[in-house]
């Protein structure tokens, strides 16, 4: 469960090159477009806070689990 005004971490993937992603801090907050929902917020964009969206309480759990899924080039970059 998570509480607007928290920062967490997300697995996001860029929209301009598909094939890299990295994790990014985001905040959770009150869904502007339902204040009844929360959102989280990245890159000056809502996203809907769902189970579909991995969210993570720390950025070290958050490249853990990137590590898991993607692995690394080796430079400390996350690449998908």
């Amino acid at each position: 469960m998570y509480n607007a005004g928290e920062i967490v971490y997300v697995i996001i993937r860029n929209p301009h090159a598909q094939d890299v992603a990295n994790v990014q801090e985001a905040a959770v907050v009150q869904n502007p477009e339902n204040p009844q929902e929360l959102a989280l917020f990245v890159y000056e964009t809502f996203y809907p806070l769902t189970d579909e969206v991995a969210v993570y309480k720390s950025e070290e759990q958050a490249e853990q689990a990137y590590r898991e899924a993607f692995g690394t080039n080796g430079e400390g970059q996350f690449y998908g």
